[in-house]
């Protein structure tokens, strides 16, 4: 079993991505901390396979704390979940040894993807030596290959993330199809199969919301732990 450390100041989306590590077959969520500190003080008592971190930490940057585990003789891998779009960052992340680097807001599949390839890398690289160039460039291959996120037809990644991004924002509130076209600047319609296609996956949850008149309309809310 694969040991995550979730590191991630905000509660939302802390909980968002353990939920999309513990769908994951062979992974499992070894604890979630909101701060950069508290992923070190578990890093000492516990050992874990990987860090999935956030960048901003209220004590601190992602990449300092990424210095520091390196400086303690922690080895474990590092993915990178950020809003950090300068490249800057992303040079000093990987000059630092980070695997993967992955924007917010961010959905299932294209975390689902990365963390799968990493597996493979893991097991690629796990020992032994290498027959010649082709199997290094191979085993390397497995981190730097994107492979597509396939969504059903006539759905893009690009607004899936913004109609995701609105939902998990809504927190228990949650949000009609009206008000997730508003926020993802899409239609109603088109706002609603996004919703539709989130609720067949199993991360997000629809309930008819009773008004004072008429026919009630469906409120969609981000799911709390389903699994697929």
């Amino acid at each position: 079993m694969i040991r995550v450390l979730v590191v991630e100041d905000d509660p939302v989306a802390a909980d968002a991505h353990r939920m999309y590590v513990e769908r994951l077959p062979g992974f499992a969520v070894a604890a979630v901390v909101h701060t950069g500190g508290a992923a070190l003080r578990l890093l000492d008592r516990q050992p874990v396979d990987l860090v999935l971190l956030d960048l901003h930490l209220p004590d601190g940057h992602g990449l300092d704390l990424v210095r520091r585990m390196r400086s303690a003789g922690q080895s474990a891998d590092v993915v990178a979940v950020t809003s950090a779009r300068d490249l800057a960052v992303v040079r000093q992340a990987v000059s630092l040894g980070v695997v993967q680097y992955l924007l917010k807001p961010f959905t299932f599949p294209s975390l689902r993807d990365r963390l799968e390839r990493w597996e493979r890398y893991r097991s690629d690289a796990a020992g032994g030596e290498a027959s010649g160039q082709d199997e290094v460039d191979r085993v390397l291959g497995a981190l730097r290959s994107p492979q597509a996120t396939v969504l059903p037809k006539g759905l893009s990644g690009p607004t899936l993330e913004a109609v995701t991004s609105a939902l998990r924002a809504a927190a228990d509130g949650g949000l009609s199809a009206a008000s997730a076209a508003q926020a993802a600047g899409v239609s109603r319609i088109t706002a609603r199969r996004y919703l539709e296609h989130l609720v067949d996956t199993g991360l997000a949850v629809r309930s008819p919301q009773y008004g004072q008149v008429g026919r009630p309309e469906l409120c969609y809310r981000w799911s709390d732990g389903a699994k697929p």
